[in-house]
């Protein structure tokens, strides 16, 4: 039995090749998701384990306010120089070094702009001279407060060169320096992970970087021989008390290299995503292959029970060509997914900054994945062929079989079932009823919910494909095209599916962010009343900023009325973790903002005094006259008290400071700038002038509001077309059901399509006829993947009505889209069917088997 399994699948090799090809394609975006994150973790670990190679022991203040990598930028807590000599003191140590380094340094390039980094930060310091792990090039050290160095990949990317004079933005305003020299890293490196260094001598350093001279925020210690980086680390954590984090260079390596990973394994985790989605496809393309193998091999499989085949020897063989072909297939992806896996870790080494790169591995969970993957999708596939297979009576050898038509009630009744299931898990979780467990509820009624479509679509398929058909039936290939798509409802809607899925996400994340982008637009012109707004593109954990001379510069010119810079940054305020806002001119929040008091006044803010919207104030149980205290990221802890509550908005809220408190901010300068005009006044007048202003901060630009809102909700745009890049892969897997299905169908059909050629059918009509049904079955598919993933977006819009989308935008243009590319892919799907159709030999043909 073994020995005809296999002779059969060799046999029929060439039919068996587009499915395995959905395998291939899930396992390698599978494989190369491991590959991918497990190259650029080890990169990370390189980097960082060289970064900390000079370092014994490493201590620093514990930050004043904590934030995460996902909230903002983590500030060290500055310390007096005294606390470097008190570490000098402690046995054991041999150089003790203080350190002053802080991202937001940022080099402005020959062209004007700022040198951008996309992930590593841009550090400012002081320079402590070339070691083992630091190399001059050329040039030298920063001597004179007038004189920096820079690394050599801030050099090449400025393209700035030893001599120039270049423009560097930091805590403070643009200043001009003198590049006096340019340094790499041991082993020839340009930078320690992409990472951009600016060095200053120490005061400026201190002052630029940390506001304040005569502090550091970091001390390296290297231990005296003999003495154990652990046990000095722990004398030194004595001698310093619990305000101070004292840790070893290899923990600081670990440490810093795991919090990397717990990023790399959130984009690990959404590659998986979209993986899954791509073999969840491949699960009907490959439930369809075997469907129609099992037709087709009636016969044959009739005579293997008539000679004592039993019904598990017939399941079993079904079964083994699956896993042959799933470990065939997963073996390829496999090698896909390693190739994929290195181009996308080169990709990322280039933008990053220029990553070294570790030699490209495949870890033990590529593999494994990939064959348990790719053997468990083709199994679970071809279990329902096989069943049916193994209830084919052997008398159906004795006859000219055909697949006779079951009746769909069962698998009507089972669909409607599944679909209410998977409508109840999305019910629940878009209600925010499912606690912790609210997106696997969402995502696990979606999957319910596409699988209960998919049953129900054989029922659905008879008159869709009927009324789709009658646009080609004026003619008689168009007619026998119509005819055939829809004589098997069960095949076609396996195969339209297929489709379904992708478009079907496709489209329900069109309509979410559709509306998301409507509603955000209509909020904001709704309530932000300026007409010039000062921003920036946001790159990195830091906002853009810009010097706060510019607001009173801006007020002064003819025709602006009102202007108001807003300041942000994280603060434990009432001993919790909050964002606040401090403002330039509290008053213009009224007009700007539309902001109007509940309680207390919001028109004036006086030191250590706050203003906080009502849902939070509902939420902290505070009022007019409460109390709080308050730690922003520099400086000590203070006692601000409520003066004023102001209605909530979707756009502004939270707590708001006096302006006075941003010096202690970790950006201490405003993000955003609000222009109000005078009644009649130009805004093309006013637009160049604030321009001019701005000469100094590269980092923003001034714009009108209606620029400004869609500079805002263009991420919008640039998040759907990432998400249908990624699940272009599904569709693709979708056309290749498309293709195989045609492919074997015009197999199945060889007599008949014979004797329509010996009737008179001629080679251009046999083309046709078989290209009308593939583009009527696409066409079909995305019919139905238009009409559920619609429905499906439209359902979690409304459950986001309380968080702020409320417009419901449908996808008519991007639906007219998505059909008229399903008859073009089904057009081009059928080529090579249509052409192996055209070409059957017509005696050969008839007298087939």
């Amino acid at each position: 039995m073994l020995r005809a399994t296999l002779k059969s699948l060799l046999a029929r090799k060439l039919r068996l090749v587009l499915s395995g090809l959905a395998v291939v394609l899930g396992v390698m975006f599978v494989s190369g998701a491991f590959v991918l994150t497990d190259t650029l973790g080890r990169s990370f670990d390189a980097v960082f384990s060289t970064a900390y190679s000079e370092v014994d022991v490493a201590v620093s203040a514990k930050p004043k306010v904590a934030v995460s990598e996902f909230e903002g930028e983590q500030v060290a807590a500055n310390f007096p120089a005294s606390t470097v000599d008190k570490i000098r003191s402690v046995p054991g140590v041999a150089t003790a070094t203080g350190v002053i380094s802080a991202d937001g340094a940022r080099v402005i390039g020959t062209n004007g702009k700022v040198v951008t980094s996309f992930g590593p930060p841009q550090l400012g310091g002081n320079w402590t001279g070339d070691d083992e792990l630091v190399e001059l090039r050329s040039g030298r050290g920063p001597t004179r407060d007038d004189e920096i160095a820079v690394n050599a990949t801030v050099a090449e990317a400025a393209k700035i060169k030893v001599g120039d004079r270049v423009g560097v933005l930091t805590l403070a305003p643009k200043r001009e320096f003198t590049l006096v020299g340019v340094f790499g890293y041991s082993g020839g490196r340009d930078s320690l992970g992409g990472v951009q260094e600016v060095m200053f001598t120490e005061p400026v350093a201190q002052q630029l970087m940390l506001g304040e001279k005569g502090v550091y925020n970091s001390v390296v210690v290297r231990s005296a021989d003999g003495v154990a980086a652990t046990a000095l680390r722990d004398d030194i954590a004595r001698a310093l008390g619990d305000q101070y984090v004292v840790k070893t260079g290899e923990q600081l390596s670990d440490e810093a290299s795991a919090g990397l990973k717990e990023g790399l394994a959130f984009f690990n985790n959404i590659l998986l995503g979209f993986a899954g989605v791509a073999l969840f496809v491949g699960i009907f393309l490959i439930l369809n292959t075997f469907s129609i193998i099992v037709a087709q091999r009636t016969r044959e499989l009739a005579l293997m029970r008539a000679v004592g085949g039993s019904r598990r020897q017939i399941i079993g063989a079904v079964l083994v060509e699956a896993v042959v072909i799933g470990l065939i297939a997963a073996l390829l992806g496999l090698g896909a997914g390693v190739g994929v896996g290195a181009l996308l870790a080169y990709v990322f080494g280039q933008f990053g900054g220029g990553l070294e790169l570790a030699p490209i591995g495949v870890p033990v969970a590529a593999v494994v994945s990939a064959f348990v993957v790719g053997v468990l999708v083709t199994v679970v596939a071809a279990t329902l062929p096989a069943l049916r297979a193994s209830r084919i009576p052997p008398i159906a050898a004795m006859q000219d079989v055909a697949t006779p038509d079951r009746p769909l009630t069962r698998l009507t009744v089972a669909g409607a079932a599944v679909a209410a299931v998977g409508g109840a898990l999305l019910a629940l979780g878009l209600s925010g009823n499912a606690g912790d467990n609210t997106l696997w509820t969402i995502l696990g009624g979606v999957l319910v919910s596409f699988v209960g479509v998919a049953l129900l679509t054989p029922l659905i398929s008879k008159p869709v494909v009927a009324l789709l058909g009658r646009i080609f039936s004026w003619s008689v290939p168009g007619k026998l095209g119509r005819l055939n798509s829809g004589r098997n409802p069960r095949r076609t809607a396996i195969t339209a599916a297929a489709l379904m899925v992708g478009i079907a996400l496709v489209t329900g994340v069109t309509v979410i962010l559709n509306s998301a982008k409507s509603s955000l637009t209509a909020l904001a012109e709704e309530t932000i009343q300026a007409e010039l707004v000062i921003s920036g593109a946001q790159t990195g954990p830091r906002l853009p900023s810009f010097d706060p001379a510019v607001l009173d510069r801006a007020a002064a010119l003819p025709g602006v009325r009102v202007v108001a810079g807003l300041y942000g940054d994280m603060a434990m305020v009432g001993g919790e973790r909050t964002y606040v806002t401090a403002t330039s001119d509290v008053s213009a929040l009224r007009g700007i903002y539309k902001a109007t008091p509940t309680s207390g006044s919001i028109d004036r803010i006086g030191p250590r005094q706050l203003l906080v919207d009502a849902k939070t104030a509902r939420e902290r149980g505070v009022a007019v006259g409460s109390t709080l205290l308050v730690q922003l990221t520099r400086g000590e802890q203070q006692t601000y008290t409520v003066t004023g509550i102001y209605a909530e908005s979707d756009l502004f809220g939270g707590f708001v400071v006096p302006v006075e408190a941003a010096r202690d901010f970790a950006v201490p300068q405003p993000n955003l700038g609000y222009l109000q005009l005078d009644p009649g006044t130009p805004v093309d007048r006013v637009l160049p002038q604030v321009e001019a202003l701005l000469a100094d901060s590269p980092e923003v630009s001034v714009a009108d509001r209606a620029s400004f809102i869609e500079q805002q909700t263009g991420q919008f745009d640039q998040l759907l077309l990432m998400i249908q890049v990624l699940l272009a892969l599904a569709i693709l897997i979708a056309v290749l059901g498309i293709v195989n299905t045609l492919a074997l169908s015009v197999l199945e059909r060889t007599r008949e399509l014979g004797l329509l050629r010996a009737i008179g059918l001629g080679r251009g009509a046999t083309m046709w006829m078989v290209t009308v049904e593939a583009v009527v079955i696409s066409v079909f598919g995305a019919l139905l993947g238009v009409a559920v993933g619609t429905g499906l977006g439209a359902a979690v819009v409304r459950a986001l009505r309380d968080q702020g989308i409320t417009n419901l935008v449908l996808p008519w243009s991007q639906a007219a889209v998505f059909l008229v590319l399903a008859a073009l892919v089904g057009g081009i799907a059928a080529v090579l069917p249509a052409i192996r159709a055209a070409r059957l030999n017509v005696l050969g043909a008839i007298a087939h088997e």
